[in-house]
């Protein structure tokens, strides 16, 4: 299991959502299967495979979801 960060959608700024992931390999992770939050849209939902790289969070360095796998 690794945190990865997926990107929610409808913000007035940039919101990151944290997520234990399940890594399948290389740069590539599935999103557990579950309900999000009621307010949340993710931009990937979750039983997702998507590929992350390294950005620059304000929190530091974060594995973020940028494609689907």
């Amino acid at each position: 299991m690794a945190t990865i960060y997926v990107s929610l959608l409808d913000e007035a700024v940039d919101v990151w959502r944290p997520i234990e992931a399940f890594s399948e390999g290389e740069s590539l992770y599935r999103i557990p299967e579950g309900p999000t939050p009621g307010d949340e849209t993710w931009e990937f939902p979750p039983g997702s495979l998507v590929r992350c790289e390294w950005r620059e969070l304000a929190e530091g360095p974060a594995l973020v979801a940028v494609a689907l796998g």
